[in-house]
C-alpha cells in the first residue's frame, strides 16, 4: 500500500522562479539593495549564490547556512510566520518555497501587502533557474548567471562521468518511522540517475510518498540508501531475500545534505555517486561469491 503525503509533512523536504505579486519593486526604482526575507532554508542560500546575500534581512528556522544567514532575525517557519516582526523588517522581496510555504500563509502575506516572489526547486534545473530570477529582481543578473552556469556544469560532468555505470535499482529512504521516499519529478531521483541507477518509486504521484514495507518488498530494490541514525534500516533487518539485504547494500547517505535544493547539491550527488558505485561493488561481489 502507498500513500501520498504533502512536502510540509516531511522535514527537510525540498522547491522556477515565479514571481505572484503586482505591486514588486523594479530595479530601477531600487537606489539601494533590496532588502529580501526567505521563508524556507535553502532560499536564503540561493539568495547568496545570486549575489544578492548582502539584502538579507530575515530568514526561517532551520537556516543554518551560510553562516551570515544564519545569524540574521528569524520570522517563523513551515507552519507559521510572525508577521509582526516581518513588517519591522521592511523587506521588499519576500522570497517562498512554492512546495514548503503553506498557501494559506502566502496569501495571509499577500493580504498585508507583503511583496511575495514565490520560488520554484522541484528539480535541478529549477535551482539554476531560481537562482537566475532571484539575480533578476535583485540588481544581480551577471553573477546569477555564472553561478546557475557552474551549477549545470558541475551537474552535467557529474553524470558524464557515470553514463556508462551499470543499473542498480535503488530505493531512496527519507525516514523509516514512518517511511518516506521520493518520486521520480524530486531532484534528489534525479541525482540517483546521474549516478547511472533508478529510483524504484519513480513513477509515483506525489513527489514525497510515504510507503509500505509490502511496496518496497514488492520492488525489490537492490540497494536502500538513507539516513537517521544508527537503527535507520533496522526495519529491514528480517527480510534476508530482500536484494538489498542479500548485497549487503544498505548504506548511508547525508540526506540533509540531498534534501537542500541549494548549489551544495553538486557535492551532495557527487557523495551520493561514490555510495552507489560502492553499492555495485557489493553486488558484483555477492554474485561472484559461490
Amino acid at each position: 500500500m502507498i500513500r501520498g503525503a504533502g512536502l510540509g509533512a516531511v522535514p527537510l523536504l525540498l522547491a522556477l522562479a515565479a514571481c505572484s505579486g503586482d505591486s514588486l519593486p523594479t530595479i530601477e526604482e531600487q537606489t539601494t539593495a533590496p532588502k529580501i526575507v526567505t521563508l524556507a532554508p535553502h532560499l536564503a542560500e540561493l539568495v547568496h549564490a545570486a549575489g544578492a546575500g548582502e539584502g538579507l534581512v530575515g530568514v526561517s528556522a532551520y537556516t543554518d547556512y551560510p553562516p551570515e544567514a544564519a545569524a540574521l532575525p528569524q520570522v517563523g517557519d513551515a507552519f507559521g510566520v510572525d508577521q509582526e516582526r516581518l513588517k519591522l523588517l521592511a523587506p521588499d522581496l519576500v522570497f517562498v518555497w512554492e512546495s514548503g510555504t503553506p498557501s494559506h500563509t502566502v496569501e495571509e502575506l499577500k493580504a498585508v501587502g507583503l511583496p511575495i516572489v514565490t520560488l520554484r526547486t522541484r528539480r535541478l534545473e529549477d535551482v539554476a533557474v531560481a537562482i537566475e530570477e532571484i539575480g533578476r529582481l535583485t540588481g544581480n543578473d551577471e553573477t546569477a548567471r555564472v553561478e546557475a552556469a557552474r551549477f549545470r556544469d558541475r551537474l552535467r560532468a557529474l553524470g558524464e562521468q557515470h553514463t556508462d555505470r551499470e543499473p542498480l535499482r535503488v530505493f531512496y529512504q527519507i525516514s523509516s518511522r514512518p517511511l518516506y521516499t521520493v518520486n521520480g519529478d524530486h531532484f534528489i531521483s534525479e541525482l540517483i540517475e546521474l549516478c547511472g541507477a533508478s529510483n524504484v518509486f519513480d513513477d509515483l504521484s506525489e513527489l514525497a510518498p510515504q510507503v509500505e514495507i509490502e511496496a518496497v518488498l514488492g520492488r525489490d530494490p537492490e540497494a536502500i540508501v538513507g539516513g537517521g541514525g544508527a537503527d535507520a534500516f533496522s526495519v529491514w533487518e528480517r527480510f534476508e531475500n530482500l536484494a538489498a539485504n542479500r548485497y549487503g547494500n544498505r548504506l548511508s547517505v547525508d540526506v540533509p545534505a540531498l534534501s537542500r535544493a541549494s548549489t551544495r547539491l553538486d557535492a551532495a550527488g557527487t557523495q551520493l555517486c561514490e555510495v552507489l558505485d560502492q553499492a555495485r561493488e557489493n553486488r558484483a561481489e555477492s554474485l561472484a561469491d559461490p
